[in-house]
């Protein structure tokens, strides 16, 4: 198949000699060309992070005036979004000191289409959302290196309770409104702990429970001053899909401390409150998954933005985000990034048919919620599509199964509880099989941790061979022991009630590979579990597990690399997760959130996380201190296993489209890293010799 050229027309590449609007940064004296440098090529350049300069101090080591110029077609895209006025010169919509990104390969031109798929509006889309993710930092694709992004710099004090970060003067939000520290103290103050927008402030911007203070100096400084050492906070501003930031001149108009006559706006749009209404527009801000204004039609604008491409259309079948005019960055060559135009995402919820469009070579570039169960499709179709697909390791990818331990049926919760069951359904899963069939025996198998042990050193052998054994024999042995046994002779296992034991795995094939769990259903049956399986939605899943309606979880153990184990605990107590990928125990963490008002008063042992999870995020990560406690951590995790692991060490697809210029090899297939978030997806350009 011939893959039609994209259109050169308004969103087009520049046309050969197309003039570019250009300015002198930093000074007007006469200064030799700086060079165009690439990751590639340094050109003996040193930086102080890898792969990109403050402005001053490129100039200053390439000796040199950076010439800025701006994408041919920014005026047609800016007409796209929505309250834009027209734009001022490229200079002045440029921070006084924008950052300089070095590209890959080569620098790139301008314009393009980038074609992505998402399941639906709140299912597989954050790998398309991470494309055009800032945030204060990020890691540099070393996955260790934390660089500056929206923040200039940062500074610690000596025990990790003050952090100071500065930004960039003359940063301006996506509508050309100026960025200023008042934005963050905005998002904190007035959105994170408002009780209207928030009754209950969300527990992973507290401390020890306690709220951090934000403090604005001048409109360039920040200060955020935390009740207890925090020093895992800066891993959050590198890896998490929330920006702690929100546009103050925009929503500040729907909220009542600002706006006396908000409630009566919220009522002419039909909202019955002020807090309804914002939360309309910040719901989208913070979550971008959550569907934006724009996807009934409620009102014509989007909150503007800091990244790299701005929102302009949203429908049930998908949307549209074009560049953003006043994005902070440039490459060395002095082009205004992003390079690419134009970002369309399809809803596509079937997988056979985003397959189809993979193979077809429609798809410009995928990583979620592709598995290596469908490599030998993608490598056989390669050719036709024009496209690449790698294997990239996976962190975080481990898929676990977990058991209700606080089900609301009280037979069920009792045997769950029983530590002899999950050793015994644990023993029974082949992993070996498992990996051959399912990850065609590019895996190992392991059991589950709290946290990633490729990001970690007090991870042991020892913890990751934990009742892995494939040992069915073992297994049954421990069900007779504790008296989970077949008490009316049809083969399968009674509950201790004498009732029929029948447990339901529903799943969401976001989650894991389907065919996993076919085989361990078959594994369970085997030793006489009736393990009966039912596909739903993400967003029923997830619904049904916050509820604790579920019987067992099963969802890939993401967010637990070191990056994101050091910055919130959730990993480490009940329910062991979050909404998005819900573990078990809920029952115990409404008692611990209520001080026993509510819930199930969970046992010493799941008590005992609790202290522990906070003295682990309040040592850096990686000291000597901090690995102390994560081995305890780790320790109790495995010895009761709350989750069990099933197959690690993954190599995952990643597709793009040979188009595509400037892609690297990515070091990790991960969510935990926020996906393409440390690969820079701005500097990504479309090459003509490929189309």
């Amino acid at each position: 198949m011939i893959r039609p050229m994209r259109a050169l027309g308004e969103y087009g590449r520049a046309a050969a000699g197309a003039a570019l609007s250009t300015v002198l940064l930093g000074s007007t004296a006469l200064a030799a060309d700086c060079p165009a440098v690439t990751v590639a090529d340094m050109k003996g350049l040193d930086s102080a992070f890898p792969q990109q300069f403050e402005l001053a101090e490129f100039q200053a080591v390439a000796d040199c005036v950076l010439t800025v110029q701006e994408n041919p077609a920014i005026a047609a895209l800016n007409a796209r979004i929505s309250g834009n006025p027209d734009l001022p010169p490229v200079a002045e919509r440029l921070p006084a000191e924008p950052l300089v990104v070095a590209p890959y390969e080569a620098i790139g031109t301008y314009g393009g289409v980038l074609n992505g798929l998402s399941n639906a509006t709140e299912a597989g889309t954050s790998d398309m959302l991470s494309l055009r993710h800032v945030n204060l930092v990020r890691y540099s694709d070393d996955l260790q290196t934390i660089v500056p992004n929206v923040a200039k710099g940062w500074a610690w004090n000596d025990d990790y309770t003050r952090l100071t970060v500065t930004l960039r003067e003359g940063h301006k939000w996506s509508d050309g409104a100026p960025f200023t520290s008042a934005d963050i103290k905005f998002w904190y103050e007035d959105l994170i702990l408002n009780k209207g927008v928030f009754p209950e402030t969300p527990s992973r911007w507290l401390f020890e429970g306690q709220p951090m203070h934000v403090d604005t100096p001048d409109e360039t400084t920040v200060v955020f001053t935390f009740p207890v050492p925090a020093p895992g906070i800066l891993n959050r501003f590198a890896v998490d899909y929330g920006q702690p930031f929100q546009p103050k001149h925009f929503l500040g108009r729907f909220h009542i401390t600002y706006n006396p006559d908000a409630d009566a706006l919220a009522k002419e749009r039909g909202k019955e409150s002020w807090v309804a209404l914002l939360t309309e527009y910040y719901g989208a801000s913070d979550w971008k998954d959550v569907p934006s204004p724009l996807i009934d039609g409620f009102d014509i604008q989007v909150a503007p933005t800091l990244e790299s491409h701005v929102l302009v259309e949203e429908s049930a079948q998908g949307r549209v985000a074009v560049a953003n005019p006043y994005f902070h960055m440039v490459d060395t060559a002095g082009s205004q990034l992003p390079y690419i135009s134009v970002i369309e995402e399809a809803y596509v919820p079937d997988k056979e048919v985003r397959n189809l469009k993979i193979t077809n070579g429609d798809v410009d570039y995928k990583q979620q919620a592709t598995y290596i169960e469908d490599f030998p499709l993608y490598k056989e179709n390669e050719g036709q599509g024009n496209y690449t697909v790698d294997l990239a390791p996976g962190l975080g990818e481990t898929v676990f199964y977990a058991f209700n331990m606080t089900h609301k049926d009280d037979g069920l919760r009792e045997i769950f509880n029983m530590i002899g069951f999950r050793q015994a359904m644990s023993l029974a899963l082949d992993r070996d099989e498992i990996n051959d069939v399912v990850y065609l025996g590019q895996g190992t198998p392991e059991q589950s941790a709290p946290v990633e042990h490729r990001t970690v050193s007090f991870v042991t052998g020892e913890h990751l061979s934990a009742f892995i054994a494939y040992d069915p024999a073992r297994a049954k042995a421990l069900l007779d022991q504790i008296g989970v046994v077949d008490q009316d002779g049809d083969g399968l296992r009674d509950r201790l009630d004498g009732g029929t034991l029948a447990i339901r795995l529903q799943y969401s094939n976001q989650g894991a590979p389907v065919r996993m769990h076919e085989l361990a259903a078959g594994y369970w049956r085997d030793i006489g579990i009736r393990v009966d399986l039912k596909e739903v939605t993400s967003d029923e899943y997830r619904a049904q597990a916050g509820n604790n309606d579920l019987d067992m979880t099963a969802w890939r153990n993401d967010n637990t690399s070191g990056a994101t184990v050091s910055q919130t605990p959730w990993k480490f107590v009940p329910p062991f997760g979050g909404y998005f990928n819900p573990g078990t125990g809920w029952g115990w963490a409404a008692w611990h959130k209520s001080d026993g008002a509510e819930g199930m008063e969970p046992p010493e042992v799941v008590q005992s996380l609790y202290p522990l999870a906070d003295k682990f995020l309040q040592a850096p990560l990686g000291s000597d201190e901090s690995n102390a406690i994560g081995t305890q951590l780790v320790d109790i995790h495995v010895d009761n296993l709350w989750k069990i692991g099933t197959v690690g060490g993954i190599l995952a697809p990643i597709v793009h489209h040979n188009s595509i210029g400037n892609f690297p090899k990515m070091t990790a297939k991960t969510y935990d890293y926020y996906w393409s978030y440390p690969y820079r997806a701005h500097q990504w350009y479309f090459t003509e010799e490929n189309n």
